[in-house]
Formats: structure tokens, sequence, C-alpha cells
């Protein structure tokens, strides 16, 4: 039997809502991540093994080979940059999006238009380039958390974050305006690996395809009948 396919999945979020979906395509560890301070677990097929690291160091992992895929959001693919690895599957989970975000009552557009703009945010590729497509000369001050106080304390003019329901947004005097990108998780593949065990990736990218899929069918049955 071959070496397992190395998994690196982004803890959190992601890693809730990707479990089950690599169960359903028969990739299950072999005993209980809940609560677990292990980051490296073995599957019960035995087919692969899983990695849980943060989500910013999932391509790291696969770009350097010491994973053989990876799953996690386009919003860290987007700041990463252009990786040496191939993006292959869009999960459609852990779905959100990447906006610019403004102190409630500002009209979205109403930022200032002189001079240069402060934008707070983790996301600094990201800024820099949806800034520079706009024309705008910014400021870009880079935050680990709570982005959402930066208007508030003077900080900056705005902010650019992930934006799931508004709500803590709204909770610190904020609204959602302009809006860079969607974001849900996806698959990216080692190079090497594409190459060097391409049945295997191609078979559990397969069966995961068929997961998405299955799990569309229900909602477009909903709609269809109302």
């Amino acid at each position: 039997m071959s070496e397992p396919l190395t998994i690196a999945l982004n803890r959190g979020r992601i890693l809730e809502e990707c479990l089950p979906m690599l169960a359903e395509a028969g990739i299950e560890p072999a005993e209980s991540m809940a609560g677990s301070r292990k980051l490296i677990f073995d599957s019960a097929c035995g087919r692969a093994r899983l990695v849980v690291v943060r989500g910013s160091d999932v391509p790291v992992y696969v770009e350097y080979g010491a994973a053989d895929l990876g799953i996690t959001g386009k919003d860290t693919l987007l700041e990463y940059g252009d990786g040496d690895f191939y993006e292959r599957l869009d999960l459609n989970i852990a779905r959100c999006r990447i906006m610019t975000a403004v102190p409630v009552g500002r009209a979205a557009g109403a930022v200032p238009t002189q001079g240069t703009l402060r934008v707070a945010t983790k996301y600094v590729n990201i800024a820099k380039a949806y800034f520079a497509e706009q024309g705008r000369q910014v400021e870009v001050i880079k935050l680990s958390g709570a982005m959402e106080i930066a208007p508030v304390m003077g900080l900056a003019d705005l902010i650019v974050d992930v934006v799931d329901t508004g709500n803590t947004l709204k909770a610190n005097g904020l609204q959602a305006a302009e809006q860079i990108a969607d974001i849900s998780s996806r698959v990216i593949v080692n190079r090497a690996s594409q190459k060097m065990r391409f049945a295997e990736v191609e078979a559990l990218l397969d069966r995961l395809r068929q997961v998405v899929a299955a799990r569309r069918q229900p909602s477009a049955g909903r709609r269809s009948s109302a």
C-alpha cells in the first residue's frame, strides 16, 4: 500500500464544515478530533493523513510538498498570491465575502477623496490590489484582529475584512460597503503530487465533487417546488 495522502486542513470553521464532507468521501479520522491537542491524525481507511494547521499555513504546506492537498478559504489563497500549487475544487462551504466597511451613516462610497486613505486589515495584499485597481492611494495598516474598532478609534478611515452575517460590524458601529470577493473553501493540490500521485488525487477529488453535487440537489429541489 502506498503512503497515505497528506491533507492540510484549516482549523476552525472550515475544519468543522469540511470534516463531514471528507467523511462522505470516505476519509474519516481514526480517532476523534474533538477537543484533541493533536495536530496529525491518521485516517480510518489508511488512505490519508489529516494535518490541522493555521489557515495561512495551508498553502505553505502544500506548495512546499509537506502536504499533498489542502483545504482553506479563498481569502487565504488571494492573500497568499500565486503559489506553486493547483486550485482544483470549490467545496462551497464556509461561504462569506471580503468587503470594505465604514462607520454607520456614511454612504458606501463616501470615503475621503483627497489624500491617502487609511485602511485597517489583516488582508494587506488583497487591500492593496483592490485599491490599486480603484486608482486610490492608500496606507494599509496591518492588524491581527479587532479590525472593527479601527475606524471608531481614529486609526483608519475604513476596514477590509471577511463579512458573514454583518452582526459584528453592526455591533461596532460599522456597515458593509463595497464587496471585493466572494469567499468559500477550496481544495488545493501540490504540483508534484498532482503528477506523481495522479490516480489517488483524482479519485479523492471525484468523490468530493460527488459530495458537493449531492449537497446542492436538496436545495435545488426546494427552489423548484416553491
